[in-house]
C-alpha cells in the first residue's frame, strides 16, 4: 500500500507540474498572438514580438508551435480579438494586487476576477487604486552560468539601467520602461537570448504580513487568481518574514 501512495503522489506532483506547464505555454501563446496582432509577424521590426518568441525558446517551447501562433495571427481580421485589461485590488493584510489579463471576453474575465477577489478575502478596487505603490519596470534576466557576477555587473553599469541584482543562481537587470528594448538587444549581442525578459509591476513600497491567518488567506487568493485562464501576470507587494514563511511552507 505504501509503494501505492507513493506512486499515487508522484503522479499528483506529475500532474499539477504538467498543468502549471500547460498554463505558462497558454499565457506564452497569448503573448504572442497579442505581439504579432499589435505589430508585424517579423520580430526583427517587432521588439514585443522578439521577446515574447524569446521566452517561448527560453520556456522549451518548439519552433512550430511558435510558428503556428505567429501564422495564425498574421491576419487582421477582426475575430478573436484579444484585449489587455488591467484589474487592482487589494488582499488580507492590505496588500496591493495588479492583475494584468488577456482575454478574447471581457465580461468573462471580469466576473471571474471579481468572484475570486470575493470568494477568497481580497476587494476589488477600481482602476488606480493601488499602482501608485508600483513602477513599471523593464526586467531581463539571465542564468548566472553566463558569466561573473563581477564582469557581468560592470558591462551593465556602461548602460542605463535602473538596478543589477544577483539572485542564487540568476541575474537580474532593470530598466526604465523606454529603455526596456534597446538594453535587451545589447544584452542579447553580449550575452544572447536571456532567461526571461518582459515588462513587471514592481513594489515601490512594501507592506508587512504579520498574521498566520492573513497571510495564508493572501496567498490562497493570489494563487487563485493565477489559476485564472486571462490572467497573465500578477504583481503585489507584501513582504511576509522567513520564520513566518516557513510556518506556511
Amino acid at each position: 500500500m505504501a509503494g501505492h501512495s507513493k506512486f499515487k503522489n508522484i503522479m499528483h506532483r506529475k500532474g499539477a507540474q504538467d498543468k502549471k506547464r500547460a498554463k505558462l505555454f497558454s499565457r506564452l501563446i497569448r503573448e504572442i498572438s497579442v505581439a504579432t496582432k499589435l505589430g508585424s509577424n517579423d520580430p526583427d521590426s517587432n521588439p514585443r514580438l522578439r521577446t515574447a518568441i524569446n521566452n517561448a525558446l527560453a520556456s522549451n517551447m518548439t519552433k512550430d508551435s511558435i510558428d503556428r501562433a505567429i501564422k495564425k495571427n498574421s491576419s487582421n481580421e477582426d475575430e478573436n480579438i484579444i484585449e489587455e485589461i488591467i484589474y487592482e485590488g487589494f488582499g488580507p493584510g492590505g496588500a496591493a494586487i495588479i492583475i494584468e489579463t488577456m482575454t478574447d471576453n471581457r465580461n468573462r474575465s471580469a466576473s471571474e476576477i471579481r468572484s475570486t477577489f470575493s470568494k477568497y478575502n481580497g476587494n476589488l478596487g477600481i482602476s488606480g487604486c493601488v499602482k501608485h505603490n508600483f513602477k513599471r519596470l523593464g526586467i531581463i534576466s539571465y542564468d548566472s552560468k553566463v558569466s561573473s557576477f563581477e564582469d557581468f555587473f560592470d558591462f551593465c553599469s556602461s548602460l542605463d539601467v535602473v538596478d543589477i541584482i544577483e539572485n542564487e543562481s540568476v541575474f537580474e537587470v532593470l530598466t526604465d520602461v523606454e529603455l526596456f528594448n534597446r538594453s535587451l538587444e545589447i544584452l542579447e549581442k553580449k550575452f544572447s537570448i536571456s532567461k526571461f525578459s518582459g515588462l513587471e509591476w514592481r513594489p515601490i513600497n512594501t507592506i508587512d504580513i504579520n498574521s498566520e491567518d492573513d497571510a495564508n488567506k493572501l496567498l490562497t487568493l493570489l494563487e487563485k487568481l493565477e489559476e485564472l485562464d486571462d490572467v497573465q501576470n500578477i504583481a503585489s507587494n507584501f513582504n511576509i518574514n522567513d520564520v513566518l514563511m516557513e510556518k506556511l511552507i
